[in-house]
């Protein structure tokens, strides 16, 4: 995680999105006290938001910590996939 104030982002905004979209870096830019931004790339905020979405509901919550837990004894099984 990266941390910078506006007028060092405002300088070499170029090499702080790269870092962001490169690296995966989160970027946050202070902007006073108790206040600022957060940056981060496309893709890590897709990924954030599906995970959101998967736990959202409890019952999707229910599914994945039980899935988790049968891989994790063993208790799992694989499913040859249709042509």
């Amino acid at each position: 995680m990266l941390t910078t104030t506006l007028s060092d982002f405002r300088k070499d905004i170029k090499t702080y999105l790269d870092n962001v979209t490169k690296n995966f870096e989160t970027l946050i830019i202070n902007r006073g006290k108790d206040s600022g931004v957060v940056i981060m790339s496309l893709d890590e905020y897709n990924s954030l938001s599906a995970t959101h979405h998967e736990l959202s509901s409890k019952k999707n919550e229910q599914r994945l910590d039980s899935a988790i837990s049968r891989f994790n004894k063993n208790d799992s099984f694989q499913k040859d996939l249709l042509d």
